[in-house]
């Protein structure tokens, strides 16, 4: 995690994720995620529920990670590798076929 305004960086990593998908209009599709740390990873003292929101367009590619604390835009930004743990996670089958789901014309 990087927080804006300061040059500590801590890595974080996710032992396990909890998706709710949801279609947000004709182009977006939103994924909140809960995760669990892995032991030894510590997320920031100053979050008071930290969640990511990952933008996909409508075939699975993602648009933007957002750390998110009591699911608002929070100080702090992912590091390249948290946002490769994310991805992979989002880009196994189970959730792009769940992406694939919620594309399809309504």
């Amino acid at each position: 995690m990087i927080k804006y305004g300061l040059d500590r960086v801590t890595e974080l990593r996710f032992e396990s994720f909890r998706p709710v998908i949801e279609r947000r209009d004709d182009q977006w599709i939103d994924i909140a995620l809960r995760f669990e740390l892995a032991p030894g990873s510590e997320e920031p003292t100053d979050l008071i529920d930290f969640t990511a929101l990952v933008i996909c367009t409508l075939d699975g590619t993602i648009v933007q990670m957002v750390p998110q604390d009591e699911e608002c835009d929070c100080e702090y930004q992912f590091t390249a590798g948290e946002k490769e743990q994310i991805a992979s996670y989002i880009n196994q089958s189970a959730i792009q076929s769940a992406i694939r789901n919620l594309s399809s014309p309504q």
